[in-house]
């Protein structure tokens, strides 16, 4: 099969669209099909890193004002160009939005069905950076995944909100975790001591620094006795979670080996975004065998059980997420049954497992057209 990914991201990116675009178009590698990748340029390349399972086409783009992390694709000749060389069956959109858009009317145009993957709350986004605008976010979701052959939600959450909001054809297709590199055997006792030195509790949280996180909600757990807040990852927040959170060690980005130590070092992790369609993070904290707190909202409803894996929270609530920590840094033996559990809860969803999920899915999608041809 002759797939090309259109992806709003792509590695050397850190985050969630473009992790899910490697691991798909590695998984495809890996099962004898024919991927290509069509992402934005970034400023660290212009062209297919060196890991890149195929060729990765990139597309001229420019930083997304105010969060240069993020690159917004200019207009270019190069997708309908692409899927007409690499004679494609079938295209891969990976949270359509600026490229995929431009991906899916071309495959439109050249009759190529298409499979757009669900990723980006951008209602939840317009709420947080602009206070308004949720109707018209939602719309041009509407207007994008209509378009699509198939669109696949990674959460029961997700697929909920997009068949409210009317978009058609929605499957499920939740997302993978490396449970060799996330795995509690990583726990390093010096990174420990490195980390706390005088023994606290070592409460982590991993991802983007940015407003629609609320990381500052980590503030109360900041103020609780014999705990340390340790923070990865970096975004325009940076400075502002500084000063609400005195104290509390920022490390940073942190990427491979490094970050499965520091995910397994952990003795709670705690995620605090209201607005995650799936949460890769709270999946790798499990396959490290830490408990999690995180919201009772989106992804992690169906990540995270509650009372057995970790506690669930009210979003937004800096109390409740407080007082849950407190629970579990009060009693070890809940703690360890917790982390138990949920890298047993996890073990089963690998990479290749999900990835050949989606292989249905393009099966079902390529099927389906075929049928509605022959009519």
């Amino acid at each position: 099969m002759r797939v090309v990914i259109v992806t709003e991201s792509f590695p050397p990116d850190v985050n969630g669209v473009a992790h899910c675009a490697f691991q798909t178009a590695r998984h495809l590698v890996g099962r004898g099909h024919a991927p290509l990748v069509l992402a934005p340029a970034t400023a660290a390349a212009t062209g297919p890193g060196a890991e890149a399972p195929c060729q990765v086409i990139r597309v001229p783009s420019l930083p997304l004002p105010g969060y240069p992390q993020v690159r917004v694709a200019l207009p270019s000749r190069r997708v309908a160009a692409a899927l007409t060389e690499h004679r494609a069956d079938l295209v891969h959109l990976a949270g359509p939005f600026v490229l995929g858009v431009r991906g899916m009317a071309a495959a439109a145009r050249l009759g190529i069905p298409a499979v757009a993957v669900y990723q980006t709350d951008l209602a939840g986004y317009a709420r947080t950076y602009v206070g308004a605008g949720e109707a018209a976010a939602w719309r041009r979701l509407r207007s994008v995944h209509s378009a699509a052959d198939r669109t696949l939600a990674p959460s029961t959450a997700a697929l909920r909100d997009l068949e409210a909001h009317g978009v058609p054809r929605v499957g499920l297709w939740p997302r993978g975790v490396d449970t060799v590199r996330f795995h509690p055997a990583h726990r390093d006792t010096a990174l420990r001591r490195e980390l706390a030195p005088d023994g606290e509790l070592i409460v982590g949280y991993v991802g983007r620094l940015a407003p629609e996180k609320q990381v500052e909600l980590l503030s109360g757990v900041h103020g609780l006795p014999g705990v340390r807040v340790v923070v990865v990852g970096d975004g325009p927040s940076r400075a502002h979670l500084a000063g609400a959170l005195p104290g509390a060690v920022f490390l940073g980005r942190r990427t491979g080996g490094e970050l499965a130590r520091i995910f397994a070092s952990l003795d709670v992790f705690a995620h605090t975004g209201p607005f995650e369609t799936f949460c890769q993070t709270v999946q790798e904290a499990m396959a490290s065998g830490v408990p999690v707190v995180a919201p009772a909202a989106g992804g992690p409803l169906d990540l995270v059980a509650h009372g057995r894996t970790g506690l669930l929270v009210p979003p937004r609530d800096a109390a409740a997420v407080r007082e849950a920590v407190r629970t579990l840094a009060a009693d070890p033996a809940r703690r360890a049954a917790y982390g138990a559990a949920g890298r047993a809860m996890v073990e089963g969803r690998t990479w290749a497992a999900v990835g050949d999920r989606l292989l249905g899915h393009y099966d079902d999608v390529l099927v389906a057209r075929r049928t509605a041809v022959a009519a």
